[in-house]
């Protein structure tokens, strides 16, 4: 007599991000079949006694071999260690970027990060776009019938010179979201005052990377933040404003909840763990530049507040690895550089999950289920994943992490199994650690030993997001925001959203 079941997990205590119950998992076909206590036996039997059943990980940002626009500098993760390392994590579904290079097309930079992900990925995955070059074409023929497709959200920066859009690009993109029901991601700085700031501390010769911080202060964050927010409103879509990093940011971001807007906010463990001190003690201090960059402990404090009081929708880790040695990363062509020149980014997917839970879940400052909401449900809400990912349900993929929440766990780089030299968490102590990994009911990390295979993971088209959808319909939205104008631009506005 055949098993009624491939897998089935028993005696953990299974959480989701709106219940916790003890009950066993039956998985057949890669996808979740029953639940319930006495299951029939299964081909595999995992016993998860004392152990936490959890959703694996999302995680929303991240950034795998992504092309570079300065020659000669590289990701050191591909989508191979990257996704070992998400997997090793407790992290089952990665989205990382397909950035167009200006000049070029946004269906050809998904077609070569699809070469570029093809028969390596450990974990699924799907893809955000990054639009550094709007075209007329872009805008109205590639991102719309790409959102179709299943890539339905997109990034635009409001700083970095390769990246950057003005406000009025900005805008243009919106419009693109809120028509065709994607969801648009803002990295909110504003550019000049950073550049300005730059020139200021050059001309002093303050360019150790400690100064990396002093030329993103959190005023550069809030005007952009606050001006994000502005832009919204004024087409009526949702964004996200990704890598929040304080209580500037997170002002502008209250007040905007406060009048019933639709901003959504992530942050990463970078700016619950690590400070601007992180960025001293001579060149070593690149090895936490990021942008925004960390801010000191009263931020800290403020950012866990956000996480428990419900601001902040996601946690991401936004991995953007580097190696710090080499030619190819922080050192470009093998040399220290002035702080402006330094790669941005700091490596953490495999650490995303561990961090957050022995300093969230552990202290008490979330419960498990924000855990899972923050980690796992929302993303995959939020990028139309959902209920595919980012829960346990009749129905859903097998995709779980089986946690030791008494584990406990000295974090070092030579334990990690990302391809980067460094590890900005060295020698931090965590509690609890995911200890088996499945994807779609195979079992990829168990007991210290990567298993899964490279290839097995696969491409996710993503559904339009429902937290993607505009507050009012669209009549209401061109009436409130036009009816003062005259009444051809108010038919021209019109026209725009229908």
């Amino acid at each position: 007599m055949q098993p009624s079941y491939d897998v089935v997990i028993r005696h953990g205590l299974v959480a989701t991000a709106c219940e916790t119950m003890e009950t066993d998992i039956g998985i057949r076909g890669g996808q979740v079949v029953a639940l319930g206590k006495g299951l029939e036996a299964g081909r595999t039997e995992i016993d998860a006694s004392g152990k936490l059943v959890l959703p694996g990980g999302v995680d929303a940002h991240c950034h795998f071999d992504q092309p570079m626009g300065e020659e000669g500098l590289k990701m050191a993760d591909d989508f191979l260690s990257g996704t070992r390392s998400a997997a090793c994590g407790g992290t089952t579904t990665v989205i990382p970027f397909a950035a167009q290079i200006q000049g070029e097309s946004m269906r050809a930079a998904v077609e070569d990060y699809h070469r570029r992900a093809e028969g390596k990925a450990l974990v699924d995955y799907a893809f955000h776009m990054i639009v550094t070059d709007p075209t007329a074409t872009v805008l109205n023929e590639e991102l719309p019938s790409l959102i179709a497709q299943g890539y339905t959200s997109f990034k635009i920066y409001m700083t970095y010179d390769d990246m950057k859009l003005n406000d009025r690009q900005i805008l243009q993109c919106l419009a693109v979201a809120r028509k065709h029901g994607a969801l648009a991601m803002v990295h909110a700085e504003n550019t000049d005052c950073i550049a300005w700031l730059t020139e200021v501390l050059e001309s002093a010769g303050h360019t150790e990377p400690r100064y990396h911080a002093q030329a993103r202060p959190m005023v550069a964050e809030r005007e952009a933040t606050h001006r994000a927010i502005a832009l919204s409103e004024l087409v009526d879509v949702p964004i996200l404003i990704v890598h929040v990093s304080g209580r500037e940011a997170i002002d502008q971001i209250r007040w905007a909840h406060g009048h019933g807007l639709r901003i959504y906010a992530e942050t990463c463990p970078q700016y619950l763990f690590l400070t601007a001190s992180h960025l001293d003690g001579g060149y070593e201090g690149a090895k936490c530049i990021c942008s925004p960059p960390p801010r000191d402990k009263a931020n800290q404090r403020i950012v866990w507040d956000g996480l428990s009081d419900g601001l902040f929708t996601i946690v991401s880790s936004d991995h953007a690895p580097f190696r710090y040695e080499g030619t190819d990363g922080k050192k470009p062509g093998g040399k220290e550089v002035e702080f402006q020149y330094i790669p941005n980014g700091i490596p953490g997917v495999e650490t995303r999950l561990p961090l957050l839970f022995s300093e969230g879940v552990r202290t008490g400052r979330i419960s498990l289920n924000q855990f899972v909401a923050l980690t796992s449900t929302n993303p995959a809400k939020l990028y139309g994943l959902n209920p595919r990912k980012g829960t346990i349900a009749i129905g859903s993929d097998a995709d779980i992490a089986i946690w030791d929440p008494e584990k406990q766990v000295t974090i070092t780089n030579s334990m990690l199994h990302h391809n980067v030299d460094y590890t900005p968490y060295e020698g931090m102590q965590v509690t609890g650690w995911p200890v088996t990994t499945l994807v779609r009911g195979q079992i990829v990390w168990d007991s210290g030993q990567v298993v899964g295979t490279a290839g097995y993971g696969q491409f996710l088209p993503c559904g339009k997001p429902d937290m993607a959808r505009p507050k009012v319909s669209d009549t209401a939205a061109a009436g409130h925001y036009v009816g003062n104008l005259p009444t051809a631009l108010s038919k021209l506005a019109r026209s725009a959203h229908a």
